[in-house]
């Protein structure tokens, strides 16, 4: 989100709207051509483009959504019938596919969008206040997994199941693993470790947590079923972690990680 809010930026910022369509049934009737677009940012996941006339489009990608910026006349990634926003300049079009949360607010109320998320961790006014309050959220819950801890937005914003399958392995511990079980020196060096990461990919495609972008290498254990744990070569597992209608699939490598896990077999995948 972070880099689609900058790619954004660059193609429409400071530009008046010749083409503006949004594509959901409390907005459909609502006329943005001739605004300019102010700016985009972003908040953990959450992406707001901003208008003349202090109006802000908020919008979420969840897993599915996708921004396509392209020349205007070049033909879109998707098909037109997933488009839910498309904005225009002279020259750029802003496609937005598969968009969630859809709605206009005055931008001075932004904050109530986000007001429930912990501190975001590509904030670049990121200071020690920010790390020890994403560490107190942590500690409130000793019987929590570390894994659902480092997902829960409210703890802290930005963190995926790539980064937090990847923090747990660096810390050497299960996804499965209780914050009661680790020190304090782990739970900020957990903190630190997801705003390192993030941090390292944010202005590029190829997200690398091992350091290394050669295809194969980018990740300890994350999608490692087949070629093993880049770090001892041993075998690694998967299996569900978190509960909810989403558990998300986490992998583990049991040589170099200690804790609790579920019954896995290794992953084919």
């Amino acid at each position: 989100m972070f880099r689609t809010a900058h790619r954004l930026e660059d193609a429409l910022s400071g530009k008046p709207l010749v083409r503006a369509e949004l594509r959901h049934p409390s907005l459909s009737t609502v006329e943005l051509v001739d605004r300019t677009v102010c700016g985009v940012r972003s908040v953990g996941k959450h992406l707001f483009i901003r208008f003349s006339g202090e109006l802000s489009l908020h919008n979420h990608l969840r897993m599915d959504g996708l921004w396509q910026i392209i020349p205007q006349g070049k033909r879109w990634r998707r098909p037109a019938h997933q488009a839910r926003v498309i904005l225009g300049t002279a020259d750029r079009l802003a496609v937005g596919f598969h968009l969630h949360e859809l709605r206009l607010l005055d931008t001075k109320n932004e904050h109530r969008m986000v007001e429930g998320l912990g501190p975001d961790l590509l904030d670049p006014q990121w200071t020690d206040t920010h790390t020890e309050t994403a560490v107190r959220a942590i500690l409130a819950d000793p019987e929590r997994e570390i894994s659902a801890a480092l997902l829960d937005q409210r703890v802290m914003a930005g963190v995926g199941n790539l980064y937090s399958t990847e923090v747990c392995f660096l810390l050497g511990r299960t996804p499965w693993t209780p914050i009661g079980e680790l020190s304090g020196v782990e739970v900020r060096e957990s903190v630190e470790l997801c705003r390192k990461l993030l941090f390292a990919n944010a202005w590029r495609v190829e997200q690398s947590t091992t350091g290394q972008l050669e295809k194969g290498r980018e990740h300890w254990v994350y999608g490692r079923g087949r070629q093993g744990c880049f770090r001892c070569g041993g075998p690694v597992r998967r299996a569900k972690h978190g509960s909810g209608s989403q558990p998300r699939e986490a992998y583990f490598c049991p040589r170099c990680q200690t804790g609790p896990g579920p019954s896995a077999t290794p992953s084919a995948t």
